[in-house]
Order: structure tokens, then sequence, then C-alpha cells
């Protein structure tokens, strides 16, 4: 089976059914075992006492090991499943495995649930869960954007880059960007623990998410249209003029893209990696945000969701 209806069967069954809880409790998932490698070369090899040298060239042995390893497993991964009978059926369930649409959608909506039903204190707790800054100290309106944020931001890493990646170059292609993803998500934030030796990693997830990030706001724009609360120009407006104001030069795009569609404010500084992080706004709506928002926010990712198997489908 052609590597494009293999991903849109994939994406079926990674948006009926996610990565499923049972075997998450017993075996974890492949990027919780990258995880636990990552912050083991961390701890180990992160040294305070290292020149700046020192642990730039070591986060430039992690980034070189991690890709090593990710790429020889998606290798003998793809090697060894097809040569099992319906070998079609277990590449895109491990496919499905490595995508993230359905498990994004349901960790924001719980942020929204436990919002409406228990309160402040409970849904600074569950967005602790998906987001990097410190929630403890976040009001409402705070506790909305920045799960509207993680949802925008994620369709890109754990959705449209993934997709991308394995179509370009198969499991080892999606493995790849997988861990380089992980790393930058671990040890890539510009803090003095993290400058050197998550220079590497970050550098490298810049590379791989360029296109996808920017796919992300086509596709954001796309969705708009079977949307009717959402404006596709505004999507693509808002994503043009803001998302360069972004120190990274992908995670705005993504961002802009669903201010402009919901004529929403997102972003503003906020805490990253235990520091002050001047993050830009984008857009320049509504700045007081409520769970109805993040419904809004979901209603039109669930339409991006669809487009995305649609595409997939047409290119097949």
């Amino acid at each position: 089976m052609q590597s494009n209806m293999l991903a849109a069967f994939a994406l079926i069954l990674e948006y009926v059914f996610g990565y499923p809880r049972w075997l998450y409790q017993r075996i974890g998932h492949p990027v919780t075992w990258l995880g636990a490698l990552i912050s083991f070369a961390d701890r180990r090899y992160n040294r305070e006492g290292d020149t700046d040298k020192q642990r730039k060239i070591l986060g430039v042995a992690l980034l070189l090991g991690i890709v090593t390893l990710a790429a020889v497993w998606g290798w003998a991964c793809q090697r060894l499943i097809r040569a099992l009978p319906v070998s079609w059926l277990w590449e895109a369930m491990l496919v499905a495995s490595l995508l993230a649409g359905r498990s994004l959608y349901d960790h924001v909506a719980a942020v929204r649930n436990v919002l409406r039903d228990d309160g402040i204190d409970a849904a600074r707790r569950e967005l602790s869960k998906i987001v990097g800054r410190n929630t403890s100290q976040l009001d409402e309106k705070d506790v909305c954007r920045a799960a509207i944020e993680s949802l925008s931001e994620n369709t890109s890493d754990g959705l449209v880059a993934p997709l991308f990646w394995y179509l370009l170059a198969g499991l080892p292609g999606v493995a790849i960007y997988k861990a380089v993803n992980t790393a930058d998500s671990m040890v890539g934030y510009k803090t003095a623990r993290y400058m050197q030796f998550g220079w590497a990693s970050a550098r490298m997830d810049d590379v791989l998410n360029f296109i996808p990030a920017r796919l992300t706001v086509l596709l954001y724009a796309l969705a708009a249209v079977f949307y009717a609360p959402a404006s596709p120009l505004d999507t693509l407006k808002v994503a043009w003029f803001d998302a360069q104001k972004h120190a990274s030069p992908n995670a705005g795009w993504p961002e802009a893209a669903m201010a402009g569609a919901l004529g929403l404010r997102l972003g503003g500084p906020g805490m990253r990696g235990g520091e002050p992080h001047p993050d830009p706004y984008f857009g320049k709506g509504r700045v007081e945000l409520r769970a109805a928002d993040i419904t809004t926010a979901l209603a039109l990712y669930r339409r991006l969701c669809t487009v995305v198997l649609i595409l997939t489908l047409v290119i097949a």
C-alpha cells in the first residue's frame, strides 16, 4: 500500500482511538522512552562546571545520538513490519502511535472541562500537564489563552509535522522528527542551563518545523472556510504580519493563525523553563477569554483534522 494511503489510515486510527491508555500504562510510549534517555543525558552530561564550548559539544553529541537511534529504529521497524502479513495495518498502527491529533484534542478539552466544572485551581493543575510554564498564578483568561496557544502550536508539532515527515521519509523520517522535537521540548530552552547544551536540538527542530509550521497556517485558513465563526482571511493576515515577531522562526505561525481565525489576542510575556520569556502578542482581538473560547478553538481544530485527512486521501 502507498505511504499516502497508509498515512490516511493512520490518521483515522489516531483520530478514533488515540494512543490506548492501557497500552501506555503497561509499556509507555516511544516518546516517553526517548524522554527518559534525554533526561538521563541532561543529568549526566549537562554539567555546570563545564565551559560553554564543552556543553555545546555534548549537546551536539546528544542530538547526533538520538537522531541515529531514531533513524535505526524507524528503518528496522519498517523492514520488520513489511515482512509481516498485513504489513500495511501494522505500519499504520505504528504511524498512528507517533501522531498526536486525538491526544492533543483530549488534553485541551480536559482543561476546558475542569475549568468549567471544578474551578480555576483544578484547571491550573490540568493545564500544567500540557504547557511548560508555571501555571500556579494564572487567572481564568490566562488559563484559556495558554490552552488555546498549546492547541495551536501543537497542531504543527503533534500532527502536521510528523505526518509531513512520514510522507516525505517514511518511518525513519517521522521517528527522527519525534526525536528532535522531544529533545527540543526538554533541553531547547534559552536559559542559562540549556542555552549551550540544547543549542543543537533547538536549531534542528527549527529546521524540521520550518515547512510544517507554515503549512499549519494554510490548513487553519482552509478549516476556517468550513467554520462560520472563523475568518480565513484574518487567519492568513495575522499570521503574515505577527508570526515573525516571535523569537522562534516557527512557533509564532500557528499561534498567530489561531488568533486571527478566531479574533483573539494570544501570546504575551510568560514563564518558560523557569525564567521570564517575553513572547509577543498575536492579533488585536478579544483578550478576556473564557472556557467557551477553548470550545471554539477545538471546533476549528476538528475541522483542520478533517481537512488534513481529506487532503491526504486526495494525494493518495
